[in-house]
């Protein structure tokens, strides 16, 4: 068993519910989280857009990442969540509004960088509001 950290967000629509509803579908698929930090309030990063609510869930699994990375993205989908990535000429990531975002922080130990999958989760330092979610999730042991 791993110990799985998602950083859950919503900045449209009724955020809150958004926020469980994805939660819900993730139990269905990975068990009931272990931990739930609280949800946070949070400036939109990276665009300019309404702000967001955060949260993070700490999991235990036997589900490798890419499994993982795959539910995430067909809950976001199942959702209503449409966009696909964009990046600007300088390679930089160009953000939308999102009724449902969904990423995996860490997962164990493990360390990893494919195209589609990078644990742990880079802006996990860069975001100011993961930190203390994710400190706050490990407390809840």
């Amino acid at each position: 068993m791993a110990e799985l950290y998602l950083a859950l967000g919503s900045n449209i629509g009724a955020r809150k519910a958004n926020i469980m509803s994805a939660l819900s579908f993730l139990n269905g698929y990975l068990g009931r989280y272990e931990a739930l930090s609280e949800i946070m309030e949070t400036e939109a990063v990276g665009f300019d857009g309404p702000s967001f609510l955060n949260c993070v869930a700490r999991y235990n699994t036997r589900k490798r990442p890419e499994t993982i990375l795959g539910i995430c993205k067909e809950i976001e989908r199942r959702m209503g969540r449409t966009d696909q990535p964009q990046y600007a000429a300088d390679g930089s990531r160009i953000y939308h509004n999102r009724i449902v975002d969904i990423d995996i922080l860490l997962y164990g130990k493990v360390q990893m960088s494919t195209p589609t999958l990078t644990i742990p989760h880079p802006q996990v330092e860069e975001r100011p509001f993961i930190r203390p979610l994710l400190d706050q999730v490990r407390k809840n042991d």
